[in-house]
């Protein structure tokens, strides 16, 4: 695996750091007035979740890690484990539903989700940036209320609650941002 220096860590790098794979979420370079330059580095452990804050100087070496990224169908849940087919190999493996967090109820049958292996073991999984959904219920709009840019609450099939443009009702297909978790346009 590549070594890179301290300050080359970027978000998003997957690092092999205390025997354990952690992703860098947010990197600050900081440059005190005293001693040397050094990157401060708050890392989120790729296994159990668990987060680290830590500081590499420019001298100190890492580990990058490559993770094989293979897309795969979702086809069904059971116990709580999501079962996925590789598209390829038809080859079926079982991850705990936990793996996708509160994204989690965005998952539709026969959806095709990118899912990070590092050798045989799979990290994580990626749903696809947007996603449609029917509006389940949502308040009737009111008159006037269109002159501003405002958004209503509205309840989607899969029991989520997102903020919706007043002209949007019931039974309506919206698309749904699966990074940010909110209304992007109609379908």
């Amino acid at each position: 695996m590549p070594k890179i220096n301290g300050n080359e860590i970027r978000p998003g790098n997957v690092l092999e750091h205390n025997n354990s794979l952690w992703v860098a979420v947010k990197v600050g370079h900081v440059k005190p007035g005293k001693g040397g330059a050094f990157a401060q580095v708050e890392m989120k452990n790729l296994r159990n979740g668990s987060k680290l804050n830590e500081r590499f100087r420019a001298a100190d070496k890492v580990e990058r890690v490559r993770l094989e990224q293979k897309d795969q169908q979702f086809l069904y849940e059971n116990a709580g484990m999501l079962v996925f087919m590789d598209m390829d190999t038809y080859e079926q493996i079982e991850l705990p539903a936990d793996i996708l967090a509160e994204r989690r109820a965005f998952l539709q049958d026969g959806m095709t989700v990118v899912i990070e292996y590092h050798e045989s073991e799979a990290l994580s999984a990626t749903l696809p940036q947007k996603v449609t959904c029917k509006v389940v219920e949502t308040e009737p709009v009111v008159k006037g209320q269109t002159a501003t840019k405002s958004f209503k609450p509205a309840t989607l099939e899969n029991g989520v609650k997102v903020m919706v443009p007043p002209f949007i009702g019931p039974d309506e297909d919206v698309i749904i941002d699966t990074i940010s978790m909110e209304y992007s346009e109609r379908a």
